[in-house]
């Protein structure tokens, strides 16, 4: 199983970074890593980057197959019996940040995650999902990527999407300023059962709907002129963007506390962000409209 998944992620990351490159017209920075035997983190992996694009100020997609000796404290909020036990873990993880702010940034995460407990069977499980976050609103573009999920998860079951869909948006909320980070999409994480073959259908369903979720959406907004009023407030919603990341988000925290490669990692981070004192959008903008009717959770797929 652990070949099939990895040989899966490392066509799924070649057939994006394909894709991205030509809507780009740039090609990505590939850096190939390893990890030496021996140390607190062994595996390999490889980091796509690309900065300064055409399209993208800054996107990334990453694979990595890792090994360690202990399971970081992120990874066993839910799961204290496993403290202290080996994992392995593999995933490709992907956020993109374009230059125009009419296009949404967008994040994609599929992972397997092994663990093997000092006293108890090796158990494993699948995790992942996408997010748009958009900093002006177009109720076309919210409906395209959320219907687009549900038709990739219904194929398998018409209860993960609604499932899926609600923990979405209660996983990518800034609970200290209660505002979500944009308008959420899907995300599942300790997916083990009905067995490996469900979780790894639902690993490739997702990763496969990515690039038709997204790249419609790119080509209807890429061209939209845009002033320095629409990237000043671009750079204020990234700054949540790294709040997020910093903060809450379990998958960064994995990383960093397992002693991952911080590069591969924060590659996450948009290049220009800005932060305002107690700042707030101008009642009747297209700012303010962002958070009073994009931001609160609304069931896209029914929209008409």
């Amino acid at each position: 199983m652990s070949t099939q998944v990895r040989e899966y992620l490392l066509d799924l990351q070649s057939r994006i970074l394909a894709a991205l490159e030509q809507a780009d017209g740039h090609a990505f920075h590939r850096d190939a890593w390893t990890r030496p035997q021996g140390g607190r983190l062994e595996g390999d992996g490889i980091s796509s980057v690309l900065e300064d694009g055409a399209l993208f100020e800054r996107a990334g997609c990453n694979f990595s197959a890792v090994r360690g000796n202990s399971l970081p404290p992120s990874a066993t909020q839910q799961r204290a019996e496993l403290a202290g036990a080996p994992f392995t873990a593999m995933g490709v993880s992907l956020v993109l940040h374009p230059r125009n702010p009419y296009v949404p940034t967008v994040h994609l995460n599929v992972r397997l995650l092994s663990v093997q407990p000092a006293d108890k069977p090796a158990m494993s499980w699948f995790g992942g999902g996408m997010d748009l976050t958009p900093y002006y609103g177009f109720e076309e573009d919210a409906v395209h990527f959320h219907r687009t999920c549900k038709r990739a998860l219904d194929a398998l079951d018409p209860g993960y999407y609604p499932r899926f869909k609600a923990w979405c948006d209660e996983y990518f909320f800034l609970k200290h300023r209660g505002e979500a980070r944009g308008i959420g999409g899907i995300f599942f994480d300790d997916f083990h059962a009905p067995g490996h073959d469900a979780g790894f259908a639902l690993m490739r369903a997702t990763g496969e709907a990515f690039l038709d979720a997204y790249l419609p959406i790119v080509q209807r907004r890429r061209d939209l002129p845009f002033g320095e009023r629409e990237r000043e407030f671009q750079a204020l919603r990234r700054g949540r963007y790294v709040e997020f990341n910093l903060v809450w988000d379990r998958g960064t925290l994995f990383g960093l506390q397992s002693g991952g490669r911080t590069e591969s990692i924060l590659m996450s981070m948009p290049p220009q962000v800005r932060w305002r004192y107690d700042w707030k959008p101008e009642p009747g903008t297209a700012e303010a409209k962002l958070y009073q009717q994009f931001l609160p959770p609304r069931d896209w797929a029914s929209e008409p």
